[in-house]
């Protein structure tokens, strides 16, 4: 038997007050707050497992602890439970960064897998692995269902109120709303191929400095006999012993047309030339290091990121854009849900990084407004693609800051289902109140001396 057309009439799998689409930082912590606050939550991933990229392509979280002279803590919340459930599982190292943008969170990848499942299982809420979202069905800028793909085939899971989490905007690109799309404005921040190495001697990796080590790649690269494109790049420990993560590769996020158009990892051919060369290119530090670097003599490669990191696609436009004068200017705002002290870190194309810092001890605020999509009465956006410049963009996209705003969002979801009202129409201070009574950090009153244990 042929069959010559599609079938086009897929079934209903799901429906709920909280439709969740991608689980990093913003929708893992977005599905919980919602859950816990009452709501039915759905949360699709892609992955066979939670976390985007804090469980495939980094393990550490940046944002929790602002720079300077005087760290505060400035994240709290979900994230609290977060780092509290990888406790539970296996060491937790906090470390400085190597580029003095504060203590970073690090992590074993495979307990912050586990820790998701457990948070997110423990709320309730229903997860779909396995989902791509495919199309929106919207009307007057009312999302009623997403489509999705699954094992099964192609369903339809609807809700009242709809979290695009995706990172790369693809609820918001598929119902039709308003986006900048990355190198639209500035050049698009690059991709990197994340890799681990084990069998590292620690004390002779420590006998050489962040200077040392990264004109011993210079030195490397302008022989001829490596091809490294980043010139800065880092390693750090884990909680493996012997073991190393590293920040090193540096792929390109777009590619001009003949037409004056550009290509960038949502098209499938970019994307899937961008992951291999990205591992290809990871093999030339493995072996750099193993050839060129104090401690890497006898160490080996243990595991490549599950996918490239990328920094930016498509960021939506909210009710309100933060931009980089915000940021440097350390701005605070009526209707703010979180702080973010970390630098503007920008992965431009060359052999370095810019980074700009804002003034010691402070930080922005993240308005509710940027979070709200523009075109949209029953959808929000959280994580790196929520409303903001390429600049801004580039200093509040750290996970922590991630997990700010999907507590934010999470909550303001089922605060409107429980009033049978839109995020946008519902009261900001019973949202604040909301916050404050979960552990949500709001203002630079409630920042405080990081604890041992935080």
């Amino acid at each position: 038997m042929t069959r010559s057309t599609y079938r086009l009439d897929p079934p209903l799998l799901a429906e709920a007050d909280v439709v969740v689409a991608g689980s990093g930082s913003a929708g893992s912590t977005a599905a919980i707050a919602a859950a816990r606050g009452g709501a039915s939550v759905v949360l699709i991933e892609k992955l066979p497992y939670l976390g985007g990229i804090s469980t495939s392509v980094l393990d550490t979280i940046y944002g929790f602890f602002t720079p300077g002279t005087r760290s505060l803590k400035v994240v709290g919340g979900v994230a609290d439970d977060v780092i509290a459930a990888m406790r539970a599982l296996g060491p937790v190292i906090e470390r400085p960064n190597t580029y003095g943008a504060g203590t970073g969170v690090t992590y074993n990848m495979e307990h912050l897998k586990l820790a998701w499942e457990r948070l997110v299982r423990g709320a309730g809420v229903r997860v779909l692995l396995h989902g791509f979202v495919q199309d929106v069905a919207v009307r007057d800028g009312h999302v009623e269902e997403l489509l999705v793909a699954t094992k099964a085939g192609l369903v339809r899971v609807a809700g009242r109120t709809f979290i695009d989490a995706s990172g790369d905007a693809d609820l918001c690109h598929h119902a039709g709303f308003g986006y900048e799309r990355a190198g639209e404005q500035a050049a698009a921040q690059s991709l990197t191929t994340t890799f681990r190495m084990i069998g590292v001697d620690m004390a002779r990796r420590r006998s050489i400095t962040t200077a040392e080590f990264h004109a011993l790649m210079a030195q490397a690269a302008e022989s001829g006999d490596y091809e490294l494109p980043r010139r800065e790049g880092s390693d750090h420990i884990t909680p493996v012993e012997s073991m190393t993560a590293t920040n090193m590769t540096r792929l390109q996020a777009t590619r001009p047309t003949d037409d004056g158009d550009s290509l960038d990892t949502s098209d499938p051919d970019f994307l899937s030339a961008a992951e291999m060369d990205g591992r290809a290119q990871a093999l030339e530090y493995v072996r750099f290091l193993v050839d060129r670097v104090p401690g890497y003599e006898h160490a080996a490669l243990v595991a490549l990121a599950t996918q490239i990191g990328v920094r930016e696609i498509r960021r939506v436009y909210g009710d309100y854009r933060l931009d980089g004068d915000d940021v440097m200017h350390a701005r605070q705002f009526d209707d703010q849900i979180g702080l973010s002290g970390a630098p503007l870190e920008d992965h431009r194309p060359g052999f370095d990084t810019r980074w700009q810092y804002l003034p010691d001890g402070s930080c922005v605020g993240i308005p509710f407004r940027t979070l709200v999509v523009r075109d949209a009465d029953n959808v929000l956006a959280a994580g790196r693609c929520f409303s903001a410049t390429h600049d801004a963009q580039a200093s509040v996209r750290s996970m922590a800051q991630c997990m700010a705003m999907g507590q934010a969002v999470g909550t303001a979801a089922a605060l409107a289902a429980t009033a049978a009202t839109t995020p946008r129409e519902l009261p900001f201070t019973e949202l604040r109140a909301r916050l404050i009574a979960d552990g949500a950090l709001l203002s630079m009153e409630q920042a405080a001396e990081p604890s041992p244990s935080a």
